[in-house]
């Protein structure tokens, strides 16, 4: 019980920062529930069902406020969804020390490709090039560049519903560079696609039987709480700020991962 209590108060906690960056918190909950004492299908299960819950809460407040290109998010959710429920059905071949090894290497990764350069400006020099495909979000014009979005979406669909992540440690970085979405903008179309992701990552778990209600559920009120303070905390903070964020917390959850994986 006492485990539940902890894990709680630190998910909230999370959930606010995490949702933040367009992270929903999948990274560090499973983190949190295997230190807790869950074991890691279990954590990745649960992850994924109170992620879906805080992401939801947060798309509310990011949709309020126009930090939301559908059009994008259903190009890149309806790809990464579907490959989540792969992911997240297949998890089962593979142990839980490996898991938590393919966690950790995805946001060590995640973290050092948000702090490269990139460039903002939405419209071309020149004509889209083949591959390129423009979508238009209210007064935005956006050119995806589907040679690198399409196999990046999917298989960071694979491996989030796999480990029990969001996919938005990868997700936002893709929208930002080759899309050319702003950080904010990205962050708020990430709480579509982790929603989407979550559901499907959860749904291939639980067909595996590895649901656990009496935390799943309290877990999930706290996060629906900390979804809704994230965002609104998202809406105020400078893009740059909330790079650092999002790269630093990454690697710290990495490190907490391998250490989990050595230990137990």
């Amino acid at each position: 019980m006492m485990n539940l209590v902890i894990s709680c108060a630190l998910i909230f906690i999370v959930a606010v920062t995490m949702t933040m960056v367009g992270k929903g918190g999948g990274n560090f909950y499973v983190v949190i529930l295997a230190i807790g004492g869950l074991p890691m299908h279990q954590a990745a299960t649960t992850g994924q069902f109170i992620l879906f819950a805080a992401s939801v809460a947060a798309m509310i407040v990011f949709q309020k406020n126009k930090a939301v290109s559908w059009p994008l998010a259903f190009l890149v959710g309806g790809l990464t969804a579907v490959a989540a429920l792969g992911g997240g059905y297949f998890s089962h071949l593979f142990s839980g020390f490996a898991l938590k090894i393919i966690f950790a290497v995805m946001l060590a990764a995640a973290g050092a490709v948000m702090l490269l350069p990139v460039s903002q400006n939405n419209q071309p020099k020149r004509a889209p090039r083949f591959g390129t495909l423009p979508l238009k979000s209210g007064e935005d014009l956006y050119f995806v560049n589907l040679w690198i979005a399409v196999p990046v979406t999917l298989l960071t669909g694979f491996g989030s519903g796999m480990v029990g992540v969001s996919g938005g440690s990868f997700l936002v970085p893709l929208m930002v560079v080759a899309c050319g979405v702003s950080m904010h903008k990205a962050v708020g179309t990430a709480s579509i696609l982790i929603a989407a992701i979550a559901f499907m990552g959860f749904t291939g778990h639980a067909v595996q039987g590895h649901f656990n209600p009496q935390w799943a559920l309290p877990l999930a009120a706290m996060t629906v709480l900390g979804g809704i303070l994230g965002g609104k905390f998202a809406l105020n903070t400078k893009p740059k700020y909330l790079k650092q964020i999002f790269a630093y917390t990454n690697w710290l959850a990495a490190a907490f991962m391998v250490i989990n994986a050595v230990m137990v």
